[in-house]
């Protein structure tokens, strides 16, 4: 039976997936805070820190390893690294969640699965330098996927657009930034479509549609119920710049295509 061990299962992305994929396949995940999941066997402590996660990889023997880890860069770094040697010894195959940031020193387009990444935000950088480490192995042995801003009716980002809309409080909105999306519901189903067609290489995986992030944002208050929103508008051009990545090579079915609509409407 197919092993999946998901790392950072006990954050928001990480929760998804487990939730879909339990049903399906032994599935594991690590934790590194919280009591509720010190009672699920299929819940393993991790500490990024200050533990290797090659003596826990050698220990459950997963055949497919999902990284959803977040945490401090440089150990970020040392883990993935020992993640690309362990799947490069046990032909484990690693599915990497990306980021559109990788892109984010092109604003001038959208960006496709292999265009050249070049980043300028720590953030973008650290993506690609861990993408690149999985890119080493054979092309059967990983998959990347790339997400834009990911939604949710549980997201960090609808929480804290909740807060400021609860408190009366002005959201901050990039008039000038077009953007496509995700959710945490939709992103599962995706990539358990992925995991069962055993699909390999560069995957972008972001709405089909483009859009601006107040307009966007805009709506997601109108499915909340909020007509009249506080925004403050942030410029950091005075042209429209863009994070968003596309599909130009790797397809997934029609039925896992999705517009920002869609993402809107699971707010309700």
């Amino acid at each position: 039976m197919t092993r999946i061990l998901i790392l950072g299962a006990s954050g928001f992305i990480g929760g998804a997936l487990y939730k879909e994929l339990c049903h399906y396949y032994d599935t594991y995940g690590t934790y590194h805070t919280g009591r509720i999941y010190s009672e699920n066997r299929h819940f393993i402590h991790y500490d990024m820190e200050q533990q290797d996660v090659y003596n826990l990889l050698l220990e459950l023997r997963p055949t497919i390893i999902i990284s959803a880890l977040r945490g401090p860069f440089e150990a970020q770094v040392e883990a993935h690294g020992q993640i690309a040697a362990y799947c490069r010894t046990n032909r484990t195959r690693i599915i990497f969640l990306s980021s559109a940031n990788v892109f984010d020193a092109f604003s001038n387009f959208p960006s496709y699965e292999y265009d050249k990444t070049l980043s300028e935000s720590p953030y973008g950088k650290l993506k690609i330098r861990l993408e690149n480490m999985f890119m080493k192995l054979p092309e059967r042995q990983h998959l990347i996927a790339r997400l834009p801003m990911v939604f949710g009716s549980q997201s960090p980002r609808i929480k804290e657009l909740k807060y400021h809309l609860e408190n009366k409080q002005a959201y901050e909105v990039f008039p000038n930034l077009v953007m496509n999306v995700t959710n945490d519901n939709i992103l599962s189903r995706q990539l358990h479509y992925m995991i069962n067609r055993k699909r390999k290489g560069i995957y972008h995986l972001g709405s089909t549609d483009l859009i601006h992030h107040n307009e966007f944002i805009k709506e997601c208050c109108a499915a909340l119920g909020v007509e009249s929103p506080f925004f403050k508008n942030v410029y950091t051009s005075n042209f429209d710049r863009f994070l968003a990545v596309l599909p130009k090579y790797q397809h997934l079915p029609k039925h896992l295509r999705f517009t920002h609509r869609e993402v809107i409407e699971e707010l309700r």
